[in-house]
């Protein structure tokens, strides 16, 4: 892949009637709390962060990562990957260290973590932000952007989380109107809250592409690319086609490679009218006046990612070889897909319930199958029932597994997280330091900053020489 990448994962609490009525705003703090106090996975911060972040609201893990509450949920972000594999057990990792402080505090029975993106009470939405890292030389024009747009607007059908029901947009979106047909099961549950293609706030007008420029590194040379229109996945197979397809494309963009006519009329309204269509193969309009649908496009991609990227490297051949795999499953025979795509999976388990229990899709039952779907205990979610029956997610699941137990307290060897996560085993070690660890930078003591501005640099030795100093 060759592509800094991270993953930010913002976990919704659902607790029991029995708890509090606060009880879901206190758990990610006590869960937080667990992690650095007790399983002391990480450096807790002891400096304000922000003026929503205080001492003491998160802190950097030793596996070069950070979990933090962020407007009441926790979050994990992972440290920087360089490689497929790396991004997707280092995501996992994230939800087994919560998960084991669920376990710890003996709270299975009362209080689950669900990584999802929808809250069916409320209509709320939270996000799973992607970060890709960019050449800041990387020309951006209507052309590239409206490429990327129509790329990222169809790949659900291979990355969506799926979600039973809609969620009518919201006051400031440009279409106030009712949804004309109702939308039984759709493939993506952060499609109806995307309300903008390119916008910089991350709330409140949620943009496919955030705009603000925020590299966390040299800014001369990067630029970080970072998205809000995905879905959390709980399939390995779906997080390594989702990072993986999308570092793809950006190097056919670094490239000026791109295909060319396939910029939608509407990338938004596109990206709501695929997921609603449900199969990936209804029509949506093109900005030459045409129509195709999102099969055809993702195609479109594929094919030209395979004449400019064909034999580069294993992983980039696996990751090719897989983005074809799924397009012909969706073409021919989704349930090849069962374990490996998301919504797929989701739909089908609900209709299997559906047609057993004889009930329509708006019986709140199924929404709350919906959410236990993405619930991260493996004795409960209903993700971690299903039985895989292609050898391609097969292998790819067992591979990723392997990769987890190290990945949870082992920073990547090959990114700047490997010497941050260093960091970290030091001032856990020297429990009276004063530090302050950032992104791109450690500080101990008051003495002036050792930077870190290059994501590809794993130069532990120059952070041991610091601390040692």
């Amino acid at each position: 892949m060759n592509r800094i990448t991270g993953i930010e994962t913002e976990y919704g609490c659902l607790v029991s009637d029995e708890t509090p009525p606060n009880a879901a705003d206190s758990w990610p703090v006590r869960l937080k709390n667990h992690l650095f106090k007790k399983s002391r996975i990480g450096a807790v911060d002891l400096h304000y962060r922000d003026y929503e972040e205080p001492p003491g609201n998160g802190g950097f893990l030793r596996n070069g990562g950070r979990i933090y509450v962020d407007m009441g949920h926790l979050e994990y972000a992972s440290p920087e990957c360089l490689s497929v594999l790396d991004m997707t057990a280092f995501d996992l990792a994230g939800d087994t260290l919560v998960q084991e402080a669920v376990t710890a505090l003996r709270a299975e029975s009362r209080v689950a973590l669900i990584k999802n993106n929808v809250d069916h009470l409320t209509g709320a939405t939270f996000g799973c932000h992607e970060n890709y890292l960019m050449r800041r030389e990387t020309q951006f024009n209507p052309l590239s952007l409206g490429t990327l747009l129509s790329f990222l607007a169809t790949r659900q059908i291979y990355t969506g989380a799926g979600r039973v029901g809609q969620t009518n947009p919201l006051s400031f979106d440009y279409d106030s109107r009712q949804h004309d047909t109702r939308i039984d099961f759709q493939i993506s549950q952060r499609a109806d809250h995307i309300v903008n293609d390119i916008y910089q706030w991350v709330q409140f007008n949620r943009a496919i592409i955030n705009a603000r420029d925020e590299p966390l590194a040299d800014h001369h040379r990067y630029r970080r690319l970072h998205l809000l229109v995905g879905d959390s996945n709980m399939a390995p197979f779906a997080t390594a086609l989702k990072v993986g397809l999308t570092s793809l494309v950006l190097t056919l963009l670094e490239q000026d490679c791109l295909p060319r006519n396939v910029i939608l009329r509407d990338a938004v309204a596109a990206t709501r009218e695929i997921s609603h269509d449900g199969t990936g193969r209804g029509p949506v309009k093109l900005e030459n006046g045409r129509s195709r649908d999102a099969l055809d496009i993702q195609y479109e991609f594929l094919n030209h990612a395979q004449r400019h990227f064909t034999g580069a490297d294993a992983e980039t051949d696996w990751l090719l070889a897989s983005w074809q795999f799924a397009l012909e499953a969706l073409e021919s025979n989704p349930e090849r897909l069962i374990g490996g795509v998301d919504w797929i999976s989701k739909r089908w388990l609900l209709d299997l319930f559906r047609q057993s229990e004889n009930l329509g899709w708006q019986d709140p039952w199924l929404q709350s199958l919906d959410l236990e779907y993405h619930n991260i205990d493996p004795a409960r979610g209903l993700y971690f029932q299903l039985q895989p029956t292609e050898d391609r997610i097969i292998q790819w699941n067992a591979k990723v597994a392997a990769a987890i137990p190290e990945a949870r307290t082992i920073a990547p060897a090959t990114t700047r997280a490997h010497g941050r996560g260093f960091a970290v085993n030091w001032f856990l070690e020297h429990p009276k330091s004063n530090y302050l660890i950032n992104w791109d930078s450690i500080t101990l003591d008051g003495d002036p900053p050792l930077p870190m501005p290059d994501p590809f640099d794993a130069d532990e030795a120059a952070v041991r020489r610091f601390l040692d100093k």
